[in-house]
């Protein structure tokens, strides 16, 4: 019974972390990006949500990874904000590759959506993938 507290502790924990860290991720990149992802959902542009949710699933990847593979706290937040740093880079590749990447998805274009979301995809598994922590 020790045992089982100890370890649903530990899972409360590394689960509030990674909630905020999703939370700050989310923050972050909504911000970063030249297009508010949150109000183009709300009007039900569904490339902002393709867009916006398959980059959230590039930064929980290695997140999750990081959680798997940290021993510390500090270490946990540090790869989960090197996560966050790999996401807005892949949002800046994504932009020289496509110029009017923000345009394009506020008008809604879902090829335009999908190459931004695919590209946070990749590179949110190669930075898991690169995590030998």
């Amino acid at each position: 019974m020790v045992t089982t507290l100890a370890q649903f502790i530990d899972f409360l924990i590394d689960f509030i972390i990674a909630t905020l860290l999703i939370g700050l991720y989310l923050l972050i990149y909504t911000f970063a990006t030249a297009h508010n992802e949150f109000t183009l959902i709300r009007r039900n542009v569904i490339s902002a949500a393709l867009s916006l949710g398959l980059s959230l699933v590039g930064f929980a990847v290695p997140l999750s990874s990081a959680i798997v593979n940290t021993n510390t706290l500090v270490d946990l937040v540090f790869w989960g904000i090197i996560a966050i740093v790999v996401q807005i880079l892949a949002y800046g590749f994504a932009r020289i590759v496509i110029p009017d990447l923000t345009r394009r998805i506020a008008d809604g274009e879902i090829g335009a959506a999908t190459f931004l979301g695919a590209v946070s995809l990749a590179a949110g598994i190669a930075n898991s993938a690169c995590m030998t922590i």
